[in-house]
């Protein structure tokens, strides 16, 4: 099973519905493909410009590490030289906080990951978790 762009659509719907009902400040979403490929990308009314590159650089992360975003973060907590040196490797491509989240299929096979910004990290990966759910798909946050 494939991650299509019509399931990205429906992720990224869900996560805005939520973000909606907790009154989170505007967000931007990227959801990536298992290769780490841009399927879609949304930016609501108000968010900040630079909020592509964040969000691609939460998701690219974890389909890079195969791990979600709340892990990568307390692994650069515990050890910031491996977050460092993992990013010196895809050229400072990847941001190592909350907000990134794993997409996988009910079998646990990574279909790809969605990344969100613009509100607080813990809000990004609330919102971020409720959207892949909301598509009927698996989140590791």
């Amino acid at each position: 099973m494939a991650l299509t762009l019509r399931k990205a659509r429906a992720i990224i719907k869900g996560i805005f519905a939520k973000s909606s009902d907790a009154g989170f400040k505007p967000l931007s979403i990227v959801v990536l493909d298992a290769g780490g490929h841009v399927l879609a990308f949304e930016r609501a009314d108000g968010a900040s410009v630079g909020r592509f590159e964040i969000a691609r650089g939460k998701a690219y992360g974890c389909i890079m590490l195969g791990m979600g975003g709340s892990a990568i973060q307390a692994r650069g907590e515990a050890q910031a030289v491996f977050v460092d040196a993992m990013n010196g490797v895809f050229d400072g491509r990847f941001v190592p906080v909350k907000g990134g989240v794993l997409v996988r299929d009910a079998k646990g096979a990574v279909l790809g990951a969605v990344g969100v910004t613009g509100d607080a990290s813990d809000n990004d990966l609330i919102a971020a978790v409720a959207g892949i759910e909301a598509a009927g798909l698996v989140a590791e946050g």
